[in-house]
């Protein structure tokens, strides 16, 4: 099936898809330098006449870019999206996940949805924000690093609010079906370490088992996740209307002949209440340390439960009632609610002083799987979208 061939399709879909094609071939991994995207990026939008900046993280390895089309002193809006992408394992895809493929009306490739389907409509819509008559501005903002932990954002969003004229308003183009998504999750991942004491396994009655101890804090941490689930707090708008936390990743031990000394995991809260979740982790800390350490260090003096903050980003807000949502939105779509998964737009909101909301193309369910795809009537009615807003701001 041709994407022209659609019924009612844009007249920039065939360019959205060319601009797909070219962003998926670009292996933007978080573990990966982004520099050659960014550098794309940034010949595409200063051949349009925008004015670009490219903000280059630390270690010079990473970037994100901000283009601005329109005056430069008023308020506009901000059309965000992030470069990196997961890791693909390319035996679990039927086709190379850093080469787009059609099939049918769906388009395959790492990234797809999540969200190089938002930048690649991004990038067809942007000549006729370039040729229109914009009377205030738009912001094209790409950061690195979210997928682990929104690094890349906050740079983005203090450039944009020490601005003469800060934008009112921050689209983050996440999949979200093209439904307008009001609310989203903060989170913070920890990384547990226990340190126990080792030895031969046929003497464990002596030793401290950091295995066994790490298992019985997943266990707890497990039993405060049922309780958000049956306890609360809750808000219904969320796809999980309460607060989740679980372990996901563990490591521990050498050989099946040797009690383990170490044992580490790494855990999440993904929380609906930002002020409460720092008190939450701190209360599950507490809870753990009284239950478990004196045990240990019976045992063992030198025994211990090491906490780590990998990372967090906060929660976004309800931005509707804010005076440019208002004026914006006789042309938005419907509502979809509040997500649980993660995106830049608490940081756009606590650092940059932004109101957020999330509006993309593509599906979530489909974000970081084999096989990641987007519909191309998803991209579709985002350029349909991109349409309205450039008409609007030409106003």
């Amino acid at each position: 099936m041709q994407a022209s061939a659609m019924p009612n399709a844009h007249p920039q879909l065939e360019a959205s898809i060319s601009h797909l094609a070219d962003l998926i071939a670009y292996d933007t991994t978080s573990a990966y330098s982004n520099l050659e995207i960014i550098d794309y990026m940034e010949r595409f939008f200063t051949n349009l006449g925008a004015d670009v900046t490219v903000l280059p993280d630390k270690s010079g390895e990473k970037a994100n870019l901000v283009a601005r089309l329109g005056p430069a002193d008023l308020p506009g809006i901000v059309l965000s999206g992030h470069t990196d992408v997961v890791p693909a394992n390319p035996k679990s895809w039927q086709s190379d996940p850093f080469k787009m493929e059609q099939r049918g009306s769906r388009l395959f490739g790492r990234g797809t949805c999540d969200m190089k389907g938002f930048a690649a409509c991004v990038m067809a819509a942007a000549p006729a924000f370039a040729n229109a008559e914009l009377q205030r501005p738009v912001y094209f903002c790409f950061s690195h690093d979210e997928e682990v932990g929104c690094l890349g954002a906050p740079a983005i969003a203090r450039y944009l609010s020490e601005l003469k004229a800060p934008p009112a308003l921050a689209i983050i183009g996440e999949p979200s079906e093209m439904k307008l998504i009001n609310g989203q999750k903060g989170k913070i991942a920890m990384r547990v370490t226990v340190r126990g004491e080792g030895g031969h396994s046929s003497f464990s009655p002596q030793h401290v088992n950091a295995v066994e101890y790490a298992s019985r804090i997943i266990t707890m941490i497990a039993e405060r996740a049922r309780r958000y689930e049956q306890d609360g707090p809750f808000d219904h708008d969320f796809t999980v209307p309460h607060a989740t936390t679980l372990t996901t990743i563990i490591e521990g031990g050498v050989a099946t002949n040797v009690t383990p000394d170490t044992c580490s995991f790494i855990f999440e809260l993904r929380s609906i209440d930002q002020e409460a979740a720092a008190t939450d982790i701190q209360t599950l800390i507490n809870d753990i340390e009284s239950a478990l350490l004196p045990e240990m260090q019976r045992q063992s003096s030198d025994s211990a439960i090491e906490w780590q903050e990998l990372f967090a980003y906060p929660a976004m807000g309800d931005a509707t009632g804010s005076a440019m949502f208002k004026k914006l939105e006789p042309i938005l779509p419907g509502r979809g609610g509040k997500v649980s998964y993660g995106s830049e737009g608490g940081v756009f909101e606590i650092d940059g002083g932004i109101p957020s909301v999330i509006l993309g193309p593509g599906s979530i369910r489909q974000a970081h799987k084999p096989d990641e795809f987007i519909e191309i009537e998803q991209l579709n009615q985002c350029l349909e979208f991109l349409d309205e807003l450039n008409g609007w701001m030409e106003r």
